[in-house]
Formats: structure tokens, C-alpha cells, sequence
């Protein structure tokens, strides 16, 4: 790989260590707001030495040819990622006083969106850490969202081409105007993170607790300033709110661009959305009504429960009420399958995605006609688009290496000493980047913080693994990629 590229990369990614070091100027203004400026140091150190750095990687200039071929995407998306997280971790190191393989795993965590965490005591901790966890849930969540439309596509991985609106020419140019997407979507990333604030507020919220839970709503992230998550409110609508906005999270950033753009009904027309939102619908009347036959809740008050839980694991957002892992076999085994589904294509969500399902049944349903019509030619179309070979290639290879990547870690896990459940949803959880798993120890009642050192360095590569889409990172390790 030339080293003008190297310099673009390095330049790039300085820019994001000054973007975040600058933002750490936001937990500082909340330690000034509750007068606990004890911790104010140690953000100010972080601040500047993340800052320095940025500005050793940038201070050459800006390089005269910016251009960057697709194949050298993969390695900025890596690179920064990881750079960034390594970075960010700072501020927990100072102030929590926590190993440094810890702050890692806590903000790979927070920036992929995943929502596991080694933290206890959340209710008592400084809110600067409260508040930057959650401000990396919001980075990370719209970083995702700009990778997912400007990035991916070109990789060849995702599925935002699926996704193109035929009724607009938003969807033919995202790739030219990228830069007209990122303003849009931050826009509405911002206006929705708002509504998140007040809403949470006037549900019951204090408006610092409000904010936290925006932040980690909508980018579908999960950390909570309670070591109850939800549970620690009452109120149900702080629940419905949470709902709200973690679908919200889960629907292309996009679509919401092309409805404000005129096309009011690009969401209601999405094939994906609607999957999404039957299937999430169809599973809260299943599994509430079994809740309320095998509990002492009413009917609405199971409806609401089994809604908070099974959205926050169908949008990998982590989020709890209450310990889904006692309500028997059945809904462990339920809430394990729901682990890997995913919110849509071109969101905050991870996971395998809906439309990868609804692909796959396309193609089941083209198979089984073909076997009864040997010589008919059968039309195998999605959301108004062909399924020509190379989508079919991309979907194949990416949910092979995703469950190959799954049960790789979980063999490491089993390795390092964890038993076979925790190992098996720990690494589930950490490539749909869910956040929590299934038993006592990483369950919804329980964190990862008791895990030894070399499980939580396997399952921080799983979240970077599952936020990249897999594929974007394995490329490195060709010996293809590094050759001219």
C-alpha cells in the first residue's frame, strides 16, 4: 500500500481524535452542572493528549490528491474505529480507575453500539462517565449510519443498493452526494435525539437521565445510568417512549431524508420497514399474550414489558426491563433466536438485519417453484429490485462468516474458562452487538465485569467485527488486499 495513502488515511483519522477531543468538552460542562469538578482533570488530560494526537496526524497538511479507492475504505474504517476507541477510553481509565483492557472493552462497547458493560454502581458514578458513555453510543451510532450509506455499498457489503427509492432521485445519488446524505442525516439524527430528550422528560425522567436515554435510544447503544436499566422507572410511559425511539433507531436514516425531501410515503413503501415493523407487532401479541398466561401480570401490563425487552433485543439496543431470564425455557430460547435479527438495513441496529431474512425467503420460495417448474424461469425480485447473482453471492458469504465468526469466539470463550452458555450468547451478543447475553453472569441482571481479561479482548473484536459487517474487516487479512 503507497504511503500517500497511509498520510490520507492518518489525516482522516486525525480529524476524528480532534472531532473527539472536542467532545469531551461536553462531559466537562456536565461535571461543571453538578459541581463535581474532582473528576474535571482527568477529562482535560484526555482531552489534550487525544487532541495532540489528532493534530500530530494532521498538522502536515491536507495531502493535494484525496482520493481513496474502495479497497482502501476497508482499512479506514478499520483503522479508525479502532484509533478512536483506543482513545475514547481515557477518560474511564482516569477517572473509574479501571484497568485499561476494561475501558476498552466499555467503549468498543459504547461505540459499536452494543451496550455491554463492566460497570456497577451506575447509579452513584460520576455523571461526566455517565455522560460520555452515552455521547459514544450517539458517535458511534452515526458514524455507522454514514458508513452504512457512503461506505458500504461500495465494499459491496450491507444492502443499501436494495434500498434505493425508485421514486426519487435521493436513492440513484446517495453515492455522488454523499455528502448531502451526511448533512441530512445528521439533521434528522439530531432532531430525533431531541424528541428523544423531551419525551423521556416528560415521561418522568430528570432531564439529566432524559438525555442520556435519547442518546442511547436512537442509536439503538442501551446504556442506562442504572444498573436496573428501564426497570428503575415505573412510569409506563418512559417504557412506550423507549419503545418509540429505539424503533425509530431501527429504520433507515435515509428513508426518514427521502420522506422529508417530499416522498412522505417512503417508509410505509419500504419492504424492509414494513417486515420490521409486521414482525415486531406480531411478536409482541404472541409472546405478551404467553406472558400473561404464564404470569400473575395483566394482559397490558405484559404487553408493555415483553415490547420493552423484545424490541430492545430485536434493534441490538440492550436495554432491560426486568430478568427475561427467569420466565422459563421457552422465552430464554426465544429471547437467543431474537439475538440475531437485527433492525434494518442503513440504521443504528446491528445484527443480521430483517432484510437479509426477508432475501432469504425470497430466494427459498424461487427454489421450492423451480423444483416443481424444472424449466419455468422464475422472477426473483425484492423491494423493486432483481436479486442478480451479486447480491445472492454477498448475502451468502456475509451470514456464513457471520455465523462462523460467532462460533469461533464462543470456542475461545469455552477456552479462556467461560461455560458453554455464557460463552455461546456472550459471543452472540457481542457480533449482533446486542449488549446483554443469556445466565446469571451476562444476563440482563448481570454484567460482564467478572469476566477474565482474555474473554473480554475476544469480545471486544466480536463488536468490532459485527458493527463492520465482518467482511470489512476480514479483507485485511488477505494477502490480496496489501498487494499494489
Amino acid at each position: 500500500m503507497a504511503f500517500s495513502t497511509l498520510r490520507i488515511i492518518g489525516f482522516i483519522i486525525g480529524i476524528f481524535l480532534i472531532t473527539l477531543a472536542v467532545s469531551m468538552a461536553f462531559p466537562m460542562l456536565t461535571l461543571l452542572a453538578f459541581d463535581r469538578t474532582d473528576d474535571l482533570t482527568e477529562f482535560l488530560w484526555s482531552s489534550l493528549i487525544t487532541f495532540i494526537a489528532g493534530l500530530a496526524l494532521v498538522i502536515r497538511g491536507r495531502p493535494q490528491h484525496m482520493h481513496l479507492r474502495p479497497r482502501d475504505m476497508y482499512l479506514l474504517t478499520t483503522a479508525s474505529w479502532v484509533v478512536v476507541c483506543g482513545f475514547a477510553a481515557l477518560p474511564m481509565v482516569l477517572i473509574a480507575h479501571i484497568s485499561y483492557t476494561d475501558a476498552v472493552f466499555e467503549t468498543m462497547s459504547g461505540i459499536t453500539t452494543t451496550g455491554s458493560t463492566i460497570f456497577v454502581g451506575l447509579d452513584s458514578m460520576s455523571p461526566g462517565i455517565l455522560i460520555w458513555r452515552s455521547m459514544l453510543h450517539w458517535l458511534g451510532g452515526i458514524g455507522f449510519i454514514g458508513m452504512a450509506v457512503a461506505i458500504l455499498p461500495l465494499l459491496r457489503v450491507g444492502g443499501m443498493r436494495l434500498f434505493q427509492t425508485e421514486s426519487s432521485d435521493w436513492g440513484e445519488k446517495v453515492m455522488p452526494r454523499s455528502h448531502m446524505a451526511a448533512k441530512y442525516i445528521l439533521l434528522v439524527y439530531l432532531a430525533l435525539t431531541l424528541l428523544g430528550f423531551l419525551a423521556f422528560w416528560a415521561a418522568g425522567m430528570t432531564p439529566f437521565e432524559a438525555i442520556n436515554h435519547s442518546m442511547a435510544s436512537i442509536s439503538t447503544g442501551g446504556f442506562s445510568t442504572s444498573d436496573s436499566s428501564l426497570a428503575n422507572w415505573q412510569q409506563p410511559a418512559v417504557h412506550w417512549v423507549a419503545v418509540l425511539f429505539m424503533i425509530l433507531g431501527g429504520l433507515p436514516f435515509t428513508l426518514y431524508v427521502a420522506s422529508l425531501r417530499g416522498h412522505r410515503r417512503a417508509l410505509l413503501r419500504d419492504h424492509q420497514v414494513r417486515g420490521f415493523l409486521g414482525f415486531l407487532l406480531l411478536t409482541w401479541l404472541v409472546f405478551g399474550t404467553w406472558l400473561w398466561a404464564n404470569s400473575e401480570h395483566a394482559w397490558l401490563d405484559a404487553f408493555r414489558i415483553v415490547a420493552v425487552n423484545v424490541t430492545s433485543v430485536v434493534t441490538t439496543t440492550g436495554f432491560a426491563l426486568g430478568d427475561y431470564t427467569t420466565w422459563g425455557s421457552f422465552a430464554v430460547l426465544l429471547f437467543f433466536y431474537l439475538t440475531f435479527i437485527g433492525g434494518c438495513s442503513g440504521s443504528t441496529s446491528g445484527g443480521l438485519k430483517i432484510f437479509r431474512f426477508q432475501v432469504a425467503f425470497v430466494l427459498l420460495k424461487a427454489n421450492l417453484q423451480q423444483l416443481v417448474h424444472p424449466r419455468a424461469v422464475i422472477k426473483q425480485q425484492y423491494n423493486n429490485h432483481n436479486l442478480d447473482e451479486d447480491i445472492v453471492r454477498s448475502l451468502i458469504t456475509f451470514s456464513f462468516f457471520f455465523t462462523i465468526t460467532i462460533g469461533v469466539i464462543a470456542l475461545g470463550l469455552t477456552l479462556v474458562g467461560l461455560d458453554w452458555v455464557t460463552a455461546l450468547t456472550g459471543a452472540a451478543t457481542a457480533v449482533c452487538n446486542v449488549g446483554p447475553g443469556l445466565g446469571p453472569t451476562i444476563g440482563p441482571a448481570g454484567n460482564f465485569a467478572t469476566l477474565p481479561d482474555a474473554a473480554k479482548w475476544l469480545l471486544t473484536i466480536g463488536m468490532l467485527l459485527g458493527r463492520l459487517e465482518i467482511l470489512t474487516v476480514l479483507v485485511l487479512f488477505t494477502r490480496a488486499f496489501w498487494k499494489h
